[in-house]
């Protein structure tokens, strides 16, 4: 990862940007509209937003009016709990893709692994990404247990698993696992809801002049990991994008993994009640 335009291969092919802009607990309105166009005008090309954020129309409207080419931007939106299950799917991306005011959803996502229902929730991604409705499917939120009970009896392996990912949360079984079955793995709350109060993030950021938020986004993308920190403002954005100008030292990189402790900040996909 060189530059902001560099992209991570799915491997069906597809391109996605390494790193992007999340847009969770944004409100609809003036919010993420304003947000989603200073992302695009400072050279973001990656949004990530979701039927359970409520702000999927502000997202469109911004995409929109950016002047940039539909092609260029990579647009992922996930399926919530309570429409999974097939028609209910089917329906649901229906409703997102209206919303956005797209022809075709970039990445479509099961926002979390249902019980009884998510074999279906990915039947039903199987046949919109079938038809060209979506370019890339794949899941958020699960574990490999859950991954490989879908692969039990699909026709198609996940592409992503989007997942809290951070150095108190460093998913190392996990990442192992999607590597070696070629599924991208990204991260969400990749900037600890910003807790980065750790001693050794700052004396890190500081031998390479860097903010402990920049060696944290660095860290993720030299594992291999798609990254969306969210943030409303441009230069807080602007200061996520500044990573490309410095590499850590594979000593710094194992110095940040030696942080993890299993810590989580959203609720544990084998145990979740939503």
């Amino acid at each position: 990862m060189q530059n902001m335009s560099d992209r991570a291969r799915l491997h069906n092919g597809v391109e996605m940007p390494w790193l992007g802009l999340g847009v969770y607990q944004m409100d609809e309105d003036k919010q993420v509209v304003e947000a989603v166009q200073s992302a695009l005008s400072l050279g973001y090309r990656s949004i990530d937003t979701a039927t359970l954020y409520q702000n999927e129309t502000g997202v469109g409207e911004a995409v929109a009016s950016s002047g940039i080419a539909r092609e260029e931007i990579f647009i992922t939106t996930k399926v919530w709990n309570s429409d999974q299950g097939y028609e209910s799917t089917l329906a649901a991306f229906e409703t997102s893709r209206r919303k956005l005011g797209l022809d075709y959803i970039d990445l479509y996502l099961i926002h979390w692994p249902v019980k009884g229902k998510y074999k279906d929730t990915w039947r039903a991604l199987e046949k919109l990404y079938a038809e060209g409705a979506v370019r890339a499917i794949g899941v958020s939120n699960f574990q490999p247990s859950h991954i490989e009970d879908i692969m039990a009896d699909s026709q198609v392996i996940p592409m992503v698993n989007q997942v809290e990912y951070h150095p108190k949360l460093a998913q190392k079984p996990l990442l192992a696992f999607c590597q070696f079955h070629g599924i991208q793995l990204e991260a969400w709350s990749p900037l600890m809801n910003g807790k980065l109060d750790d001693p050794l993030l700052h004396q890190i950021a500081a031998q390479y002049g860097k903010t402990a938020a920049q060696v944290v986004l660095r860290w993720d993308l030299q594992n291999g990991v798609v990254t969306i920190p969210k943030t409303v403002h441009p230069g807080r954005m602007k200061e996520n994008m500044d990573l490309f100008d410095f590499e850590l030292s594979p000593q710094d990189m194992a110095l940040i993994s030696q942080l993890d402790q299993s810590v989580r900040l959203g609720a544990d996909p084998d145990n979740f009640d939503f």
